[in-house]
């Protein structure tokens, strides 16, 4: 389910933040990510969206992420332990998987995450977990 046909959308203040590659949800706690089909998602990318993460919540933040995996694309699973080296900005990180494929992807990306990762099965069970963190509280 794209996040903006989710209940979340409508029902919690937010911030839509759109990159050339794909959209955020940024709220108090927490970013939603969705990318653009048959994008990589590279260092570079990643850097951008570190400054603008950085610019709205503040250097010393720290948050959840939640990637809604609903389009296919690939990434740098490198990715997750440069961000938690560099900025530190990540509590926690949710993977919202919709097939066996993007299953496989989060379990590699997981191997490198040195915080909490969690795959779920929709969006719920991402948004539930993040927001129920005691880290986030």
């Amino acid at each position: 389910m794209k996040f903006e046909q989710s209940k979340y959308f409508k029902t919690i203040k937010h911030f839509k933040l759109v990159m050339p590659w794909g959209n955020y949800y940024l709220y108090e706690k927490f970013v939603v990510s969705e990318l653009d089909h048959g994008i990589h998602f590279d260092w570079d990318k990643t850097k951008l969206l570190l400054k603008e993460l950085i610019e709205f919540y503040g250097d010393n933040a720290k948050i959840g992420f939640i990637s809604n995996r609903v389009n296919a694309y690939s990434i740098d699973p490198q990715n997750w332990s440069k961000v938690q080296k560099e900025h530190n900005l990540l509590l926690a990180s949710a993977i919202v998987i919709y097939n066996s494929s993007t299953y496989l992807n989060a379990t590699l990306e997981k191997h490198f995450s040195k915080t909490s990762m969690k795959r779920c099965n929709s969006l719920d069970e991402a948004v539930t977990w993040i927001t129920g963190l005691n880290e986030l509280n």
